[in-house]
C-alpha cells in the first residue's frame, strides 16, 4: 500500500440508485444495507443524496434517510452529499441537522450543495427558481448562523435544537462553489468528472482563498469519484456500464432510467450521440484490479492533495458492487483501521 494512500480517509456516498425490476423503497433499504457494509469495512463517512422526481433514483429526503443510516450504524458518520440548499429554507436545514445531530451526537455532516430542482415544473413545485443558485453564499452564512447564534436574516428567530450544536459543514463545488467554501473557512468536496486539470485548478484556487474559521483551520479536500474494483480490468469496466448507460440515456432522452444489467446495455445498437455520451460518462473513472486502481488512485491523491476520497460508485449488481467496496477497503488499509488507531490519517473535519 503506498504511503499516499495509507494517508487518506476513504468515505462512500450512495445515490439510492433503483435497479430495473425493483422499486425505490428496495433502493432506500439497500442504501442502508450499503451503509452497515461500509462501517464493517472501516469507511469514514457514508452520505446520501437529494434527487426530485428522478424516476431512477429514490433518495429524495436525504436528512430523512441519513437519520435511517445513522439508526442502521453505530461509529460511521453520517451525513449529506448533499442536501441542495437553494431548494430549501436555511431554517428549516438547520432544524433537520440540530434533530440528527440531537439524536446521533458527534456522528453527523451536513454537506450541502447549490444546485435547484434541474426543470421547470420541479421547481415550481419546490417554490424555487434558478435564481436561487445565485444567493448560496447568503442562504450559507444564514444556515450556519443558526448554528452558533449569528444570524441576522430573522433576528428573532432561533434555530432549535441546533443553536450551540457543531455540525461540520461541507460545501459541494459546482460553479462557484469552491470560492465560496473557501471565503467560509469550510471543507471543499469535489468531483473529478470533468477532467482532472479542472479539478487541480479549482482546489488550487480554494486553497489560496481559503479563510481559517471556527469550522476550518486549514483548507481541508474531498474528492469524489467513481471506483471500482474486480479481479479484472474487464470485470471491474462491467461495473461501470450500467451507470454510464443511464448517465447517456438521459442526456439524449430526458430522463434518468433505472439501472439496468451490465449485459443488456446496448453497446452495439448505440447512436453517434449517445456512444460519444457513453464514453465521457466512464472517461476518468477508476477502475480495474486492486493493483490498478491503487496506482491511479495514488496519482489523483498525490497530484491534488486529497485528504479524502469520496467513493461514488453505483451499478446493477450488488454482489459486484460490494465486492467493489471490499476490495477497495482492503488495497486502502481500511479494514486495518477499522475500529483501532487511525494509523496516520489526517484529522478529519468531523
Amino acid at each position: 500500500m503506498s504511503s499516499v494512500i495509507a494517508t487518506t480517509r476513504f468515505s462512500v456516498l450512495d445515490r439510492s440508485r433503483v435497479r430495473a425490476g425493483h422499486d425505490g423503497p428496495q433502493a432506500l433499504r439497500d442504501t442502508v444495507a450499503l451503509a452497515r457494509e461500509a462501517e464493517r469495512l472501516g469507511y469514514h463517512r457514508f452520505w446520501v443524496s437529494e434527487h426530485h422526481s428522478v424516476p431512477g433514483v429514490a433518495g429524495s429526503a436525504p436528512a430523512v434517510l441519513a437519520a435511517a443510516v445513522a439508526s442502521a450504524t453505530a461509529t460511521i458518520r453520517v451525513g449529506t452529499g448533499g442536501v441542495m440548499l437553494p431548494n430549501h429554507q436555511p431554517l428549516v436545514v438547520a432544524e433537520q441537522f440540530g434533530v440528527l445531530e440531537s439524536l446521533f451526537p458527534g456522528r453527523i455532516d451536513m454537506g450541502l450543495g447549490r444546485s435547484v430542482g434541474f426543470t421547470d415544473g420541479i421547481r415550481r413545485a419546490l417554490g424555487r427558481g434558478k435564481e436561487d443558485a445565485d444567493d448560496f453564499g447568503g442562504q450559507l452564512g444564514e444556515l450556519l448562523g443558526y448554528f452558533d447564534g449569528t444570524q441576522q436574516a430573522h433576528p428573532q428567530v432561533h434555530a432549535r435544537p441546533a443553536e450551540g450544536l457543531a455540525v461540520p459543514a461541507f460545501v459541494l463545488a459546482t460553479g462557484k462553489g469552491a470560492r465560496i467554501a473557501a471565503e467560509a473557512g469550510l471543507p471543499l468536496v469535489i468531483a473529478n468528472v470533468r477532467g482532472e486539470d479542472a479539478m487541480l485548478r479549482a482546489i488550487d484556487d480554494y486553497r489560496a482563498a481559503f479563510r481559517p474559521s471556527a469550522r476550518s483551520e486549514r483548507p481541508y479536500v474531498v474528492v469524489s469519484g467513481t471506483v471500482a474494483v474486480a479481479d479484472s480490468t474487464r470485470e471491474a469496466r462491467r461495473i461501470l456500464l450500467p451507470e454510464a448507460w443511464s448517465t447517456a440515456y438521459s442526456r439524449t432522452r430526458g430522463e434518468f432510467p433505472p439501472l439496468t444489467p451490465a449485459e443488456d446495455v446496448p453497446t452495439s445498437t448505440m447512436t453517434d450521440r449517445e456512444r460519444a455520451l457513453f464514453e465521457e460518462a466512464l472517461r476518468g473513472q477508476v477502475y480495474g484490479t486492486e493493483e490498478e486502481v491503487a496506482d491511479a488512485l495514488e496519482k489523483v491523491i498525490g497530484h491534488s492533495g486529497a485528504d479524502e476520497f469520496l467513493v461514488t460508485t453505483s451499478t446493477y449488481d450488488r454482489t459486484a458492487l460490494l465486492g467493489s467496496y471490499r476490495r477497495l477497503a482492503r488495497l486502502a488499509g481500511l479494514d486495518a483501521a477499522s475500529g483501532s488507531e487511525d494509523h496516520g490519517r489526517p484529522a478529519p473535519q468531523g
